[in-house]
C-alpha cells in the first residue's frame, strides 16, 4: 500500500473511531423503527406509500437521507446525470434524493431496482405521490442492466442487507429480502460493491449503509483496493449497533484507473434520456 492509500485508510479509521448522534434504534431485524416526520427538504411519511411485504422507513433509510442532505452541495455541484438506488424498498430514500436536487430540472434521471417486486410498486407509488418521474425495474442489484449502464452511473444510494442472517435466509421472497445478509451481513454487500464499480462514471460516487458488523473499515480497505477514496459521512450509535454511512468515489492515488467503458459527461445525458429501461427489461426476461 503507498503512502497515499495508507493515508487514507488512516483517516477513514479515524473517522470510524468517532462518536457521533446517538439515536433509538430498535425493532426489526437490527434495522431501526420508523419515525413520524422529516423536513420538506425529504419525501414526506404521509405519502410513502406502504405494504405488508415492503421495508418501510426506518432509522437506516433516515440515516442515509440525511447523510444525503449533509452533502447536498456536493451533489447539486456534481450536477449528476443518472442516479441509482440499489433495493429501493419504499422509495424514501430515491424520492428524498430526487426532491434534494430538484433545483437540477429535467437534466438529472433516476433509476431504482429491487428484488421484491412489491417494492417496486410501492416505490412507484411514493414517487408519484411526489411527483416525481423515475424507473423502477425488479431486478436482483443490477442483474441485466450491467452492460447498458456501464460507466454511465454519477451517484449511486444503497441501503443494503445489512443483518447477519444465516445463509439460507438470503434471496427469501418479501420483505426478508431487505435485511437478511448472510454471513456477517456481507454476502449481499460483497455482490452489490463490484456490480456498484462497474457503472459508475469516472466522477461518480456512491452512498451506502453499513453496520459495525459488516466491518465498515474492511469494506473501505476493499474499496482502496480497487481505486476508490472512502469517506464515514454519518455515524448513529445505540446499545445494539452502529450504522455508518460510508461514501465512495473514484481516487487515481487509490491505486485505479478510471473504467475504459466510462463516457463523457456530455454523452451521458443525451443516450440516458433515450434509454427505454422498462422496455429492455421486459425484452431481457423474455428472451432468458
Amino acid at each position: 500500500m503507498s503512502a497515499g492509500d495508507s493515508a487514507a485508510v488512516s483517516a477513514v479509521e479515524g473517522k470510524l473511531a468517532e462518536v457521533s448522534t446517538n439515536s433509538d434504534l430498535k425493532s426489526l431485524p437490527k434495522r431501526g423503527k420508523a419515525a413520524s416526520g422529516r423536513t420538506l427538504n425529504t419525501a414526506q411519511i404521509q405519502l410513502v406509500a406502504r405494504h405488508p411485504e415492503v421495508y418501510e422507513p426506518c432509522d437506516d433509510s433516515f440515516a442515509l437521507v440525511d447523510a444525503l442532505l449533509s452533502d447536498k452541495a456536493q451533489l447539486l455541484a456534481l450536477q449528476p446525470s443518472l442516479c441509482l438506488e440499489v433495493g429501493c424498498g419504499s422509495g424514501y430514500v430515491v424520492t428524498s434524493l430526487a426532491i434534494m436536487l430538484r433545483q437540477l430540472g429535467s437534466g438529472t434521471h433516476y433509476l431504482a431496482t429491487d428484488i421484491n417486486q412489491h417494492a417496486v410498486e410501492t416505490t412507484q407509488a411514493t414517487l408519484e405521490a411526489h411527483g416525481i418521474h423515475a424507473d423502477v425495474i425488479a431486478t436482483d442489484i443490477v442483474s441485466g442492466l450491467e452492460k447498458r449502464l456501464a460507466g454511465m452511473v454519477d451517484v449511486v444510494v444503497v441501503n443494503p442487507p445489512y443483518v447477519p442472517t444465516p445463509e439460507e435466509e438470503i434471496g427469501i421472497k418479501g420483505i426478508a429480502s431487505s435485511w437478511a445478509g448472510g454471513l456477517n451481513g456481507r454476502q449481499v454487500i460483497d455482490r452489490i460493491l463490484p456490480a456498484v464499480r462497474e457503472l459508475l462514471s469516472e466522477r461518480g460516487c456512491m452512498y451506502m449503509i453499513a453496520l459495525e458488523d459488516n466491518d465498515p473499515l474492511g469494506i473501505c480497505h476493499l474499496m482502496n483496493e480497487k481505486g476508490y477514496a472512502s469517506r464515514v459521512l454519518l455515524k448513529r450509535c445505540t446499545e445494539e449497533e452502529s450504522l455508518y454511512v460510508l461514501k465512495f468515489w473514484q481516487d487515481p492515488t487509490a491505486g485505479s484507473s478510471a473504467s475504459p467503458s466510462a463516457k463523457s459527461p456530455g454523452s451521458e445525458s443525451s443516450w440516458i434520456s433515450q434509454l427505454p429501461f422498462r422496455s429492455f427489461w421486459q425484452k431481457n426476461n423474455s428472451s432468458s
